[in-house]
């Protein structure tokens, strides 16, 4: 009975290192994938702003992100431009980006830089991943202020969850809930934190590295949560079914 026992945690610890060591191969592959969103501004110190955290998709050439993250204005005297950030650290080096496709209802954007290709993710399909799935994501949370440097994150998801809750009164109903009362759409919560930078990262299976979703950090909240008084700063994503179908509209083929 004893060595059955031993035989059987010897099997159960090798699983988990085995699990562990696919995630570590996983995430370094990822991170080629992931790419910084912001502005570059050559007359300018610094002459780069992080805005958030973007991926590339498709034949190498195509990035997403969330449309909130891209800058509303640039100054042309300035010499002002929408820039990718490729690498980390020092080593980053600067692309600039083409609006091709956004989308304000799932707050979706789609970018595109000149030659060469980059490293491409794969997008899943379009089913929904069941509540304590596994996933992870990879970006740049407050990269203005601890630089360009790729940060993984690893939860699950907590629940599939409509983007707006019904207001408590009339009084609490906003112009962004209307909206999305007019257009709702399910989205992902997770048990897991992202922070400001974060918004536009690949949430991504841990097992597969396929995208499941987009982080969104903002957006959503506040449409969901608009009628707390101190937001509980809980994390969301957008299915990657809504990219899908961006891509689609778009006739984006990849």
């Amino acid at each position: 009975m004893g060595r059955y026992i031993y035989i059987s945690c010897f099997v159960f610890v090798f699983s988990i290192g085995n699990a562990q060591a696919n995630f570590v191969e996983v995430v370094a592959k990822v991170k080629l994938s992931v790419v910084g969103i912001g502005v570059h501004t050559p007359t300018s110190r610094p002459q780069n702003i992080l805005r958030g955290t973007g991926f590339v998709i498709g034949d190498g050439r195509y990035i997403v992100t969330n449309n909130h993250v891209l800058p509303t204005l640039l100054d042309e005297s300035l010499l002002q431009k929408m820039a990718v950030f490729i690498g980390s650290g020092r080593n980053a080096k600067v692309r600039e980006a083409e609006i091709i496709a956004t989308s304000s209802l799932y707050d979706l954007a789609i970018l595109k830089i000149s030659a060469p290709a980059l490293p491409a993710m794969t997008l899943a399909d379009n089913d929904f991943y069941a509540d304590g799935s596994s996933i992870a994501f990879t970006g740049f949370p407050i990269g203005g202020v601890l630089g360009l440097y790729p940060v993984t994150h690893q939860g699950i998801i907590a629940s599939v969850t409509p983007t707006v809750i019904p207001a408590v009164s009339a009084e609490q109903i906003n112009l962004k809930m209307l909206k999305r009362m007019r257009n709702p759409y399910l989205v992902y919560q997770l048990d897991a934190t992202a922070y400001p930078g974060n918004s536009g990262s690949a949430m991504y299976d841990v097992k597969t590295g396929k995208v499941v979703g987009i982080i969104n950090k903002v957006f959503v909240q506040a449409t969901k949560e608009a009628v707390i008084s101190n937001p509980s700063g809980i994390t969301y994503a957008i299915p990657v079914k809504y990219l899908h179908q961006v891509l689609r509209e778009n006739n984006i083929k990849l």
